[in-house]
């Protein structure tokens, strides 16, 4: 009985420790984008002046997050443009209606990990923050379809639609070159994020590390530690810093003049 009474204690003090817990702390409610004094009116309404976005929404995949029903006047495009009812009034005028060109909140509701990764030292100019002191000039839509289709562009077998979005701003990497770097093949984002990152260029990592996921090493013994990379030793070279910043492979997407990307 002894035992048994010590257990219900013991319950009985985790319980008022769970509840001190939760009374200690406030959280965080994020309230959706909206605009002062507006109502919900419903998709239907939007499809009478946005009918060449409404006729195509069904194929993207944000399709799946409407509902319909008096109930659900908030699930469907006003979800993410907040309520309409002020847009309608005004026949459509600017600043009645929440913009995702404007404000990257809308996207933040449903993706907040990518908040976070917009926030990180190096990442596309998108938000601002104490990290990214860059005045936003991008928007989620610049690189993803939110009314049609697949929201990620160039997914699965489609690499090489991915590599032209990313090559339409940075057209420099777009090739062709006489010595392809075949990581090319794998899409852009083998090797950068395009959302943020703590890495310079916005890499997936730092220093040799990320080229030696596809270049593995060999490691032979010896007195002296011995690295094999593509038949070379490269013991010495690894330390000097990146494989592309310590003056070998410089022209890490391609080259027309060495075999080895060296410049």
């Amino acid at each position: 009985m002894g035992g048994r009474a010590a257990v219900i204690a013991g319950l009985g003090l985790v319980a008022a420790l769970w509840t001190g817990s939760c009374a200690d702390h406030s959280r965080t409610v994020l309230a959706p984008p909206s605009i002062a004094g507006a109502e919900f009116a419903g998709s239907e309404a939007c499809a009478d002046c946005h009918e060449d976005i409404t006729r195509k929404f069904g194929t993207a995949i944000h399709s799946v997050l409407v509902a319909h029903g008096e109930n659900a006047k908030a699930v469907g495009c006003e979800g993410c443009h907040g309520p309409g009812s002020l847009h309608i009034e005004s026949g459509g005028e600017n600043g009645t209606i929440v913009s995702g060109r404007r404000s990257p909140e809308i996207c933040y509701q449903c993706h907040v990990d990518k908040r976070g990764d917009f926030a990180l030292p190096y990442a596309h100019p998108v938000s601002t923050g104490p990290l990214n002191l860059t005045t936003a000039k991008m928007a989620c839509s610049d690189c993803h379809s939110l009314h049609e289709g697949d929201a990620v562009v160039g997914g699965g077998t489609s690499i090489e639609k991915q590599n032209d979005l990313c090559v339409s701003c940075h057209p420099a990497q777009r090739g062709p070159f006489v010595f392809e770097h075949e990581a090319m093949r794998e899409g852009c984002v083998s090797c950068h994020d395009p959302h943020g990152s703590v890495n310079q260029k916005m890499l997936v990592a730092r220093d040799a590390t990320l080229c030696l996921r596809c270049h593995m090493q060999q490691q032979l013994p010896s007195a002296t530690t011995t690295f094999l990379i593509g038949g070379r030793d490269h013991s010495s070279f690894l330390t000097q810093g990146t494989c592309f910043s310590a003056g070998c492979h410089e022209a890490v997407h391609g080259s027309n003049v060495s075999t080895s990307l060296r410049f």
